[in-house]
C-alpha cells in the first residue's frame, strides 16, 4: 500500500516539458477542411532497444514486444499497445501507454539478459506531439525535409527526420494524423515551431491570436 501511495504521489507531481504550450495549442488548433490540430500527449512509455534483431537476445526481445522491425520505416505492433518504431539496423524505440511504465522497461531488461545490447527507459528523455487534421502534412512540410506524400510515407510508416531542425522520430498513425517524439530539452522549441506553421490556417478563423 506504502508503495502504492508513494508513486500515485509521484505521478501526481509529473510536469511535462510542453504543459506550458497547451492552451496555445488548444487556441491555435483549427477545425474545418483545412483544419489542423495540435497536442501533447504526455508520459508515454518509451525504451530504447539497441541490440541484433537476429540474436538470441533480440528474439527473447521481440517476444516481449511482439516483433522487432526488420526494416527502415516499419512500425510493428504488439500486445498491451506496445508499437516499435525502426531507427536503424539494431536500434529501436518501443512506445506504449503510460501505465506500461511500471512493467514494460523491467520486462524488457530481463529479456535482454546477458545478451549483447542495450536496454534504456526513455519515458522521461522524450515528449509526444500528435498533428492531425487535413492541413497536418502542409504544416510538416514547411520545415522537413522528407517526401511526407502518402505514396512514400504511407499509414504506419516511421522515419527519423527532422521538423524545425529539431531530430525526432515521425510515425504517421492515420491518414491525416502524425506523432512526433521531440526529447524534452526540445519540446518547448518544437511545440512553439508547430504553432507558427499552424498560423496560415488559423487567420481567417482567428485573427487576434496572430
Amino acid at each position: 500500500m506504502a508503495n502504492s501511495v508513494n508513486n500515485t504521489g509521484v505521478a501526481a507531481l509529473r510536469r511535462s516539458p510542453a504543459e506550458h504550450l497547451w492552451t496555445d495549442f488548444t487556441v491555435g488548433s483549427v477545425a474545418g477542411e483545412r483544419g489542423v490540430t495540435l497536442r501533447e500527449v504526455p508520459f508515454q512509455t518509451m525504451v530504447g532497444i539497441r541490440v541484433d534483431p537476429v540474436s538470441e537476445a533480440g528474439v527473447r526481445l521481440a517476444d516481449v514486444t511482439g516483433g522487432l522491425p526488420v526494416r527502415c520505416g516499419e512500425v510493428t505492433t504488439g500486445p498491451a499497445g506496445v508499437s516499435v518504431l525502426w531507427l536503424g539496423p539494431d536500434d529501436f524505440l518501443a512506445i506504449a501507454p503510460g501505465d506500461a511504465q511500471d512493467r514494460l522497461p523491467g520486462l524488457l531488461v530481463a529479456a535482454l539478459g546477458d545478451g549483447a545490447g542495450q536496454v534504456v527507459d526513455l519515458s522521461s528523455n522524450r515528449t509526444t506531439f500528435e498533428l492531425s487534421g487535413p492541413s497536418a502534412r502542409a504544416v510538416l512540410e514547411k520545415s522537413c525535409a522528407a517526401d511526407l506524400h502518402p505514396r512514400s510515407f504511407a499509414v504506419g510508416t516511421a522515419i527519423t527526420t527532422e521538423v524545425g531542425k529539431v531530430p525526432t522520430p515521425l510515425w504517421k498513425t492515420g491518414e491525416e494524423t502524425f506523432m512526433l517524439f521531440p526529447r524534452a530539452s526540445l519540446a518547448d522549441h518544437l511545440g512553439r515551431w508547430l504553432l507558427d506553421g499552424l498560423k496560415e490556417f488559423a487567420s481567417d478563423r482567428n485573427p487576434s491570436w496572430l
